[in-house]
């Protein structure tokens, strides 16, 4: 690890390697700031035939070689460190979740309580939970071994009892975990590691069980009392042993490992980090979706009566656009995919191209129909998982508590969830299907349709998906990170203004009033049911334009001032400018097929979603 200042740093290296792509982005300090210069990618090598992901690595770096002019690699192919002239970096970084990232089960005594503190303590630390096992969640002990067992995560974290309180429960299910005598996913050499934070009162009793037969950890109790939690201990070891036992037993990490500046950081992780930093700047609530290959991330920044930022992170680890495009298929149904396609299709010719996804993951769409379909998908496994995370935020049932930044998880018994769409400032999208959309318009009615923001929402994506980069640089340098993400990073899309309320057919939704910069006026009416795009756009500093607008919601309809209340201020632009969304909250799509086929083409026409005479010639052939 190099003890480099901040000021010492002018080329950096970061690479993230995900479960299908390897990104590596090359950022350099130029006329006194510093931005991106070029970005390469390349196929994750993680599985057979490479099985090491040092060469996905090695492959996108070398891309970021040719395309930047700056040698990287020297002829042994090691990294070129310090920089000089034209050579080498200063430092170089990683983020990963390749290999399916981390997956962990959780246990706890109650299912409502310390097991809900566990599965928090994990998501925050950037894991996948795979299940969680409690003493009243109604499997019988057989069928929590055969689980254990049949699971193979890469850890567990052991909960249970607060401090003083009885014993026996935790001491059961530590037998459970005993009994099971689980071998880890990756590696077959070295025993499986398991962390105690509960009761401190029966820590002897839990290592005469576990310490011979697993790696057994012990941190400070995550519920001392029940009012209380104390996550932080139990989250640094963690990501602790996700370093030391997961990452190394993963093909080719330990190498990766011995070339970083910075621990290699899950890449949840690091765009939940840069979410916060976001919302922190900017004193905004903002919500973040990183949608990948395998796996669905939502981070929120809520600030509940204007308070101190609360986030929360959940993981849908189902809802994927490549390896879990069948389960999101699955979860959603038929119809529901299908109600954003306005043509027909054969089940069975569906069913395949979905499942050619899944065998080949790195495959992009050939033709419109295909493009549609999977922005159809993409929609959906958003909205899931945003169903997901909705329930996971929430305020803990009568008890004042503060939670940092990864504090997320199910609260099936807790107060109301933190997620309010109408005070929602920021809407940010990641991930391929959202960054590389063909036209940016077609992310924004993809957030749109997904996320259904209320009242007043700007909408943003990442522009070639670096926000994992860049969150685990801000661990270094956050000066590099936050002017790298304002400038480069960010793509502001506009805004988004939907009054929320339920209508009829062509009755009147809101009036508008919208002074554009050049002195031109628009002005008129939105009819329920209706989209309208406005042409506001960035300035010559490629950051949005601002204009002066006033939004008068008819009776019935609300925009955060209250019904039929009107709302005055400054709107922002982008590349596809101001959206007014007539479509009332909570939005239904026609049910009759031809309505809804009528529908859909009057949305993407005025969107400007696809080319119309393909769009016309793609619904007339169906």
């Amino acid at each position: 690890m190099k003890n480099l200042k901040p000021e010492d740093i002018k080329v950096i290296v970061a690479t993230d390697c995900g479960s299908t792509t390897t990104k590596a982005i090359l950022i350099e300090y130029r006329d006194g700031e510093f931005r991106l210069i070029v970005r390469g990618e390349a196929p994750t090598t993680v599985e057979a035939p490479f099985e090491d992901v040092t060469m996905g690595a090695l492959n996108a770096i070398g891309e970021v070689e040719e395309l930047s002019g700056r040698k990287l690699l020297d002829k042994d192919n090691k990294i070129m460190s310090p920089a000089k002239g034209n050579e080498g970096t200063d430092i170089y970084i990683s983020t990963s979740s390749a290999g399916g990232g981390l997956q962990m089960m959780v246990t706890g005594v109650v299912r409502s309580m310390t097991a809900e503190s566990a599965e928090r303590a994990a998501m925050t630390a950037g894991a996948i939970v795979m299940d969680v096992i409690a003493s009243n969640d109604k499997r019988l002990p057989h069928e929590q071994i055969e689980r254990i067992r049949h699971l193979r995560p890469d850890m567990i974290l052991l909960s249970g009892g607060i401090d003083g309180g009885t014993t026996t429960h935790v001491v059961e299910l530590a037998e459970l975990i005993g009994a099971a005598d689980p071998r880890p996913r990756l590696g077959s050499g070295y025993n499986l590691p398991v962390i105690y934070a509960g009761n401190t009162d029966a820590r002897e009793a839990v290592k005469d069980t576990l310490a011979d037969k697993t790696a057994l950890d012990i941190v400070d109790n995550l519920r001392p009392v029940l009012e209380r939690e104390n996550l932080i201990p139990a989250r640094e070891k963690i990501h602790d042993l996700f370093m030391e036992h997961v990452m190394a037993q993963a093909p080719g990490y330990s190498k990766l490992m011995s070339w970083t500046d910075a621990p290699i950081m899950p890449t949840p992780g690091a765009v939940g980090l840069i979410i916060k930093i976001i919302s922190d700047l900017e004193n905004i609530e903002v919500v973040g979706v990183d949608i990948g290959g395998a796996t669905t991330d939502i981070f929120s920044v809520f600030r509940p009566e204007g308070g101190e930022g609360i986030f929360n992170r959940t993981v849908s680890a189902n809802l994927g656009m490549s390896y879990s495009v069948s389960n999101v298929f699955a979860e959603a149904t038929l119809p529901n995919v299908m109600r954003w396609v306005p043509f027909d299709m054969d089940e069975r010719d569906l069913r395949n191209r979905i499942k050619n996804k899944m065998i080949r993951p790195t495959t992009i769409p050939q033709m419109l129909e295909e493009l549609v379909l999977e922005q159809a998908i993409a929609k959906e496994a958003l909205r899931l998982a945003f169903i997901q995370h909705r329930s996971f935020a929430t305020v803990l049932k009568g008890v004042q508590q503060q939670r940092t930044i990864a504090d997320a998880f199910e609260q099936t018994s807790s107060g109301a969830s933190l997620v309010n769409m109408m005070s929602l400032n920021m809407l940010v999208g990641s991930g391929g299907v959202l960054s590389h959309a063909p036209r940016r318009q077609q992310s924004a009615l993809m957030m749109i349709d997904a996320f259904l923001p209320e009242g007043v929402t700007r909408l943003a994506v990442d522009s070639i998906f670096m926000m994992p980069q860049l969150g685990v640089l801000s661990v270094l340098h956050q000066k590099a990170a936050t002017e790298v993400f304002e400038k480069d990073c960010l793509i502001h899309l506009g805004t988004c203004v939907a009054p929320v309320g339920e209508g009829k057919a062509d009755k009147e939704v809101m009036s508008y009033k919208i002074e554009l910069p050049g002195g031109k006026t628009e002005q008129g009416t939105i009819k329920f049911g209706q989209l309208k795009l406005i042409e506001l756009g960035l300035g010559d500093d490629d950051q949005p334009q601002k204009a002066k607008a006033e939004f008068t919601p008819a009776r019935g309809f609300d925009l955060g001032q209250g019904k039929g209340n009107k709302m005055e201020g400054m709107v922002s632009g982008g590349v596809t400018g101001v959206i007014l969304d007539g479509r009332g909250r909570p939005f239904n799509l026609p049910t009759e097929a031809k309505v809804r086929v009528a529908k859909l083409k009057e949305w993407m026409l005025e969107m400007n979603i696809y080319d119309k005479d393909k769009l016309e010639k793609m619904i007339s052939q169906y």
